[in-house]
């Protein structure tokens, strides 16, 4: 059999499967029996081990289970793959599949994880008019995004709690339809018994504690990590002592937010002017 010689060195894609395919030979695998303790194909397994496919965060997730822990192809494939985007958060995505509670606020834009995928397309390509971005990356964008939510469907769901800005949902993104479809996915979203949707209504004013997005994330061991971003920069915090503070500073929005209910009620007023 012909085996592909890969050169690590050329790209990180390249260095993924260089290493997936030493580890394998090392433990004396065959693809099709790494490919059975992983849930893939013997011909995908060979296809990342020579480059021809991007690695996918379920996949790297899955090949690090299958070696008995560590996350290190998992923090590999999030370099590959996104790379270009601010910093610290490819490791917040680390983070943010094994999460047992989520907590987001969001300013101007529904939330990534509860965008449909046409909200997000507009949102991406819009950025691709910009120039801040290429069409490729836009694709990319998008589909991870995908990723991100499907990883949040598991057996033992974590508790989702969102606050978002009343900007959220009145700023139209992409027309009448897509906004449209994107109010109903934030009501179906409410109805889930794992989560929590508010709306921070314009009213609160100064006492609305974040002027920036801001996601907190609580893990298995009750440690909270803590995410922000500005357009330039992204941060990932895990000090106790500023993570904390700003845990409070969500717990007094969410009472100053509307409860579910009202915020539901008022989703589905925005939603008469949309089909």
């Amino acid at each position: 059999m012909n085996i592909k010689e890969l050169n690590p060195d050329s790209s990180l894609q390249a260095a993924f499967g260089a290493r997936l395919r030493g580890v394998r030979v090392a433990r004396g695998w065959k693809q099709e029996e790494l490919g059975e303790r992983m849930g893939y194909s013997s011909t995908h397994i060979s296809a990342v081990e020579t480059g021809r496919k991007v690695p996918t965060l379920r996949f790297s997730r899955s090949l690090d289970a299958a070696l008995g822990g560590g996350d290190a192809f998992e923090r590999l494939s999030l370099e590959i793959r996104h790379g270009a985007l601010l910093e610290g958060f490819p490791e917040y995505v680390g983070y943010e599949g094994r999460a047992v509670e989520l907590r987001l606020f969001e300013i101007g834009i529904i939330p990534g994880l509860l965008q449909t995928p046409e909200y997000a397309k507009v949102l991406a390509d819009s950025a691709v008019k910009r120039g801040s971005i290429t069409p490729e990356f836009a694709a990319e964008r998008v589909a991870f995004l995908a990723e991100r939510q499907e990883a949040l469907v598991r057996p033992q769901p974590p508790m989702v709690f969102v606050v978002m800005d009343e900007s959220c949902i009145r700023r139209p993104i992409g027309g009448p339809e897509i906004m449209g479809a994107q109010l109903e996915r934030l009501v179906a979203f409410a109805t889930q018994p794992n989560t929590v949707l508010q709306i921070a209504p314009f009213e609160i004013g100064e006492r609305r504690p974040f002027d920036l997005p801001v996601n907190l994330l609580t893990l298995a061991d009750r440690a909270v990590v803590a995410y922000t971003e500005s357009q330039a920069q992204g941060h990932l915090d895990r000090e106790t002592a500023s993570v904390l503070p700003m845990l409070t500073a969500y717990h007094q929005l969410q009472a100053e937010a509307l409860s579910q209910a009202a915020s539901v009620a008022m989703i589905n007023e925005v939603r008469k002017g949309t089909p």
